[in-house]
């Protein structure tokens, strides 16, 4: 990827978004804004007590990251956001149509592990299913890339960087 494109992570809970979007955002140079940062506090709330989010609860924070990725068109930077429906990725593309997508993937149970481990996320491993549920994976006329997250931190951002630079030579 050679020109100042938003990268949004998107994946399941647990797939490593906030790990691996500043890792990206520092290898292109660019800032990045943690997605679960533009949740309403009766978002967290929610999802703290084990709820999911449903649609109406998930637009006003997808336009808040939208606005973000605007604001950001031409420059660059990166955000995580599950975006784990199309209807999520069209609205942010509604509102910064060159956004491109890394979808971070991976087995279930390696995911709940990670969960499992992590401390302070207000995201239970509860919610784990309900995310796989409500998942759909890039169809193939969206932009952006599949990155597998078996590997460590620093491999993963290189799979993703690797593969962003093969979707731009593609595209260009």
């Amino acid at each position: 990827m050679n020109t100042p494109h938003v990268v949004v992570v998107m994946g399941v809970a647990g797939t490593g978004k906030t790990t691996i979007g500043p890792l990206l955002a520092a290898r292109y140079g660019v800032p990045y804004a943690e997605g679960d940062d533009f949740h309403p506090p009766a978002n967290i709330a929610k999802m703290s007590a084990g709820t999911p989010l449903d649609d109406e609860d998930r637009w006003p924070w997808l336009d808040a990251i939208g606005a973000w990725a605007r604001g950001r068109a031409g420059l660059g930077g990166v955000v995580s956001s599950s975006a784990l429906k199309r209807s999520y990725r069209d609205r942010l593309r509604a509102a910064a149509p060159d956004v491109v997508f890394v979808h971070l993937t991976g087995d279930r149970a390696l995911i709940e592990d990670r969960m499992s481990h992590r401390e302070g996320h207000f995201m239970p491993t509860a919610l784990l299913d309900s995310q796989f549920a409500t998942l759909q994976p890039l169809e193939t006329d969206e932009t952006g890339v599949a990155v597998e997250v078996s590997g460590s931190p620093e491999e993963i951002t290189e799979q993703a960087v690797a593969a962003l630079t093969d979707l731009s030579g593609a595209s260009s």
